[in-house]
């Protein structure tokens, strides 16, 4: 049985590279593919899915005003798969029009998207996605700190996070990165840098520390065994002094 499939991740997560390896796979195997792609992301080309590890393959492009099934039916009817990018900007109807491809035509639908904005409000699409899929998974990737991304940063010209602004906002590396929600939305951007480098110093003083430790601890063994020093012990008072 065929079965509607939402995977969804940040900004970065390789959503696009996944689809066009999925199209891969069932090419392979001599089955058709109906890629589409929403009308309003043209940041490669308004027909063509590109992914930034250097993928890319044509589209069928999908105005808001379309109805997927009637083009699937006139266009793609003997498809295998349809496969579709960037599906957070499709209508909810237009969601609705993939579960009906899937309920009627017995055909699987794959659908790669974010699930929320800049804002971390769920786009329309995603929202229809999460009620109506038959399967949801999470294309996981990290924030620069290392902990898991959830939050797709908006950055502005000043290396702030920008906090207001139109839900949709085409952009890629030069506008967006994946965060993790300890680096909130609401927080300058650069904070997390000076952080970093309050960090690095942290760690330079505990290893500065450490060593200390480990030169005094030596000394301390050569004084109590080869009794270097002994005859004026305060020679050696320094050493305990660092």
């Amino acid at each position: 049985m065929a079965k509607l499939y939402f995977k969804y991740g940040a900004m970065g997560s390789s959503k696009s590279a996944q689809a066009l390896m999925t199209k891969f796979n069932y090419e392979e195997k001599d089955r058709k593919v109906w890629l589409i792609k929403p009308s309003i992301d043209t940041r490669d080309g308004s027909d063509t899915v590109y992914s930034r590890i250097g993928l890319s393959a044509k589209a069928q492009v999908i105005s808001p005003q379309d109805d997927i099934y009637e083009m699937f039916g006139e266009k793609c009817r003997d498809a295998d798969v349809v496969i579709s990018d960037e599906s957070q900007f499709f209508t909810e109807d237009q969601i609705d029009q993939l579960r009906r491809i899937v309920d009627e035509c017995d055909i699987p639908v794959l659908c790669f998207g974010l699930r929320t904005d800049f804002l971390t409000k769920v786009f329309p699409g995603s929202r229809r996605l999460f009620e109506v899929a038959d399967s949801i998974t999470e294309i996981k990737t990290i924030c620069r700190c290392g902990r898991k991304a959830t939050v797709n940063a908006r950055i502005g010209e000043d290396g702030q996070v920008v906090t207001s602004g139109s839900q949709v906002l085409l952009g890629g590396n030069d506008r967006y990165e994946a965060m993790c929600h300890r680096l909130p939305v609401s927080k300058n951007f650069k904070m997390y840098k000076m952080n970093s480098r309050n960090r690095g110093i942290t760690a330079a003083n505990a290893i500065l520390r450490i060593s200390c430790f480990i030169f005094r601890t030596v000394i301390a063994i050569f004084v109590q065994y080869y009794g270097i020093f002994d005859e004026n012990r305060k020679k050696t008072d320094f050493l305990f002094c660092l």
